[in-house]
Formats: C-alpha cells, sequence, structure tokens
C-alpha cells in the first residue's frame, strides 16, 4: 500500500487518494512506483482539461489487492457519477477485459499508456488500450515538477522485471527491465530539488537490476553516487526496496560514507527457508540473507531494516515457517511487509500444492506481530535521543530511518533536529529543539 502525507478520510482501504482543484482524483494502489506515477497521470489529466475524472491505479500483486481496486472502483462510481472514470495499473494490464467489462469504467489504460499524455487527450475514447507490455525496450523519464505535499517525491528510475519468481505475477504487468538514463533522474531529481521537494526516493520495480540494459551498464551504486554529487542541494535520498543478491559495492560503499543516503533499507527477501527460497525461485538463501544484514550494520551502524516475508507459501510446512519467523530476529529486521501467500493465475506457485488458506493467515499475524514487537523496541530504543526529522505535514514528520514522529511547531517540508520525548508501539512522540 502506498502512503501519502495526506489521505482524505473518504479513501478507500489499501489505497491512498491524491487530488489537488480542481481535480481530477486518483486513487493508488499498491507500490511506490504506482505512486509516482499517479502523479505523472494527475499532471497529464489536468493538461488535458479532465478535472472530473477518476483514475483508478490498480496493483496485482494479491488478489485481495484486486479485490479493493474493484471495491474502490463500485465506490467511485457511486460518489462521482458524472465523472470519467479510467482504470489502469497492473492488474488493467493483466487481465484488461475484466476491467472494461465493468458498468461503472469508462476506459482502461495498460501501464505503458497510462504515462503518455496523448492517452488523456478528448480525441483518446478507445474503450481499451493495452498494449503488449513485453515488446517494450525503453523506458521514458517523466518529469515532475513537484508532489501536492512538496515535501517527499518518488522518482522513476527503473521499469519491470527479469527475473521469474514462481509466486509473481508482475513481470506480466510491467514487462522486462528497463532503466532510465542517469541524465534524465539527475535533471529530475534537481528540479525536484529546486521546487522545494526535501527527500527523494528512488523507485521501480527491481531498482537493483538498474543499468544492465544501458550503455556502460552502470549499476544502482554508480546512479546514486552521481545524482548526490550532481544535485549536492538534495538534502535526502532514500531507496524503495532492494534484491538481496544485486547490492553492488559501490551502493555499499555509499552507505558506509554518504549521510545523505538515509540509513533505512528494505530487503527483498520473501522467506528464511532454504526450501522454500529455491521452490520461490529467489536467487538467494538464509545464511546470504543474514550475512548481508551483519555487513550493512558494519558499514552503517544506524541502519534500520526492514523486508517483504511472505506467509503460507505452497509447501511450506510448520517448521519452514518458523525459519522465516526466526528471520525476523536473525537480521534485526524493523519494519516488515507481511503478506498471506495469495495464489496468481498463470504462476508456477498457484500450481504447486497449496497451505490451506486459515493457515495462511494465521502465520501471516504471527509474523505481524513479531514486526510489530520489533518496532515497538526500535521506538522506545530512541526515546531521549535526538533525530533529523523530515515535516510532512503540521504535527507529522519522519526520521532518518523512516520511524513517524509527532511533534509541534514545525511547517511542512522543513528537516528539523527533534527531542524524542516518548513513544508508543507504533510512532515517536517529540518536540522541536531550540
Amino acid at each position: 500500500m502506498t502512503r501519502s502525507a495526506t489521505v482524505p478520510a473518504a479513501a478507500p482501504k489499501g489505497a491512498t487518494i491524491s487530488a489537488s482543484a480542481p481535480q481530477p482524483q486518483i486513487v493508488t494502489f499498491g507500490c511506490r512506483l504506482n505512486a509516482f506515477e499517479s502523479e505523472v497521470m494527475r499532471a497529464h489529466a489536468q493538461a488535458a482539461g479532465l478535472a472530473d475524472a477518476v483514475i483508478v491505479n490498480t496493483c496485482a500483486v494479491t488478489a485481495e489487492a484486486e479485490r479493493q481496486a474493484r471495491q474502490a472502483i463500485r465506490r467511485a462510481r457511486r460518489e462521482n457519477p458524472g465523472a470519467r472514470l479510467i482504470v489502469t495499473g497492473c492488474a488493467a494490464q493483466i487481465d484488461p477485459d475484466s476491467f472494461a467489462a465493468m458498468p461503472e469504467v469508462d476506459r482502461v489504460l495498460g501501464n505503458a499508456e497510462k504515462l503518455r499524455p496523448e492517452s488523456f487527450a478528448p480525441q483518446a475514447t478507445a474503450r481499451v488500450a493495452v498494449d503488449d507490455i513485453m515488446a517494450l525496450r525503453e523506458t521514458a523519464g517523466h518529469l515532475i515538477a513537484g508532489f501536492a505535499e512538496r515535501t517527499r517525491a518518488f522518482v522513476q528510475v527503473q521499469q519491470g522485471c527479469d527475473h521469474r519468481c514462481t509466486f509473481c505475477v508482475i513481470p506480466f504487468g510491467r514487462g522486462n527491465s528497463r532503466s532510465v538514463p542517469v541524465g534524465e533522474v539527475v535533471g529530475q531529481v534537481r528540479r525536484l530539488a529546486e521546487n522545494g521537494t526535501a527527500e527523494v526516493v528512488l523507485t521501480g520495480v527491481d531498482i537493483t537490476s538498474y543499468g544492465a540494459d544501458l550503455p556502460g551498464r552502470p549499476p544502482l551504486g554508480q546512479l546514486v553516487r552521481r545524482l548526490l554529487a550532481l544535485v549536492p542541494e538534495l538534502p535526502r535520498l532514500r531507496l524503495s526496496s532492494i534484491d538481496a543478491v544485486e547490492i553492488d559495492d559501490d551502493l555499499l560503499r555509499l552507505l558506509a560514507e554518504e549521510p545523505r543516503l538515509m540509513p533505512h533499507l528494505h530487503l527483498s527477501l520473501q522467506s528464511g527457508d532454504d526450501l522454500i527460497l529455491k521452490r520461490m525461485k529467489r536467487r538467494h538463501g538464509r545464511a546470504q540473507a543474514v550475512q548481508l544484514c551483519r555487513t550493512l550494520r558494519r558499514l552503517r551502524p544506524d541502519v534500520v531494516l526492514g523486508a517483504d516475508l511472505i506467509a503460507g507459501f505452497p509447501t511450506e510446512t510448520d517448521a519452514m515457517f518458523e525459519n522465516t519467523l526466526s528471520l525476523v530476529a536473525d537480521c534485526g529486521l524493523t519494519y516488515l511487509h507481511v503478506f498471506p501467500y495469495s495464489s496468481r493465475p498463470g504462476t508456477p506457485a498457484a500450481r504447486m500444492p497449496q497451505v490451506p488458506v486459515d493457515q495462511r493467515k494465521a502465520r501471516a499475524a504471527r509474523l505481524r506481530a513479531a514486526g510489530d514487537a520489533a518496532l515497538a523496541r526500535f521506538l522506545a530504543g530512541r526515546v531521549g535521543t535526538t533525530a533529523r526529522v523530515l515535516v510532512e505535514r503540521p504535527g507529522f514528520g519522519r526520521t532518518e530511518h523512516y520511524a513517524p514522529v509527532e511533534l509541534d511547531g514545525a511547517a511542512a517540508g522543513e528537516i528539523v533536529t527533534a527531542r524524542i520525548l516518548g513513544a508508543d508501539v507504533a510512532r515517536l512522540r517529540g518536540s522541536v529543539a531550540a
């Protein structure tokens, strides 16, 4: 689920709504890349005069994400009976006909089409505009002047994925891996920084595969190094989810040496059991994940780590699950994104022996409880310290470690030093230091 500094009360569960006056409204499900692309679409729709449009940007990671998207579409039509309702995103890319069959929907756009200005022009009337995503070979650098909140912005550096994890349908929604050239990324980040954005998050489907398709094959670390050097006015740079086997040496050195690269990394781990990892067709083992976390802490002792974990993958036994549960402590994970395994049609895992749904949910609950406890311990340990906090809105901000903080006395967009006075299980309480 994406997060935004401002989420209206009417936002459906699992989504964020970004809106400006005049509209359009954008309902965003899923990853940070979708959040970035929603901003691109908002600019295109506004430029085309679609002030009354509602755009639903879907996710296909789980069946629940698709269910929530359909629920949001029906709700959007009830609340906006005269609006032009456009559906796009990964779920729409993979199964456009099912969304086009919904009576509430006026138009369905694919993941490539949604980023093209002409898709929102008045003469664009085709009910379904979804091309073969696998045929794409390039990713455009879409320039955004700034997000509505003007504090944190997502910048797309990569699209698609060349790997074929057995549980994942996303490559069929995003296509093969494609990278945005370094110069375009630098130009966009510079523009954002000039317009007051205090923190940029580099995002993509598989950002640690960055550069393999570009001349010279520059890895992600080289992109980050050049970006920080060429945009010295950017206060903070953050990375979205990264793959444990693709972290290059330059990126590790930057983590150790560059204070503007935030000490918060989110790892795509998925499981802590070697056999399950093999059946997932992941490219790392448990020992490699644990060693990586130790290396990251040696290089940056204050680094805080998160991870994606799947509970109840096909064939997972109780003992296999316990290996994943113990990974939370063994890797010292603080922020968890936990998913009960969701069978996606057409994937190899869907044909494997399935774990009963109630067991998947129970195991996911245990993982979430372990994550909640780890987060509570981390937050309690911050009490009595000071932190640099990016204020996202009056009364709320986030530390360099992405910890949420309630505090007063600072304007949105400022980075302030705050004294951490207390903590509950989910957030810190602080005050701006004199």
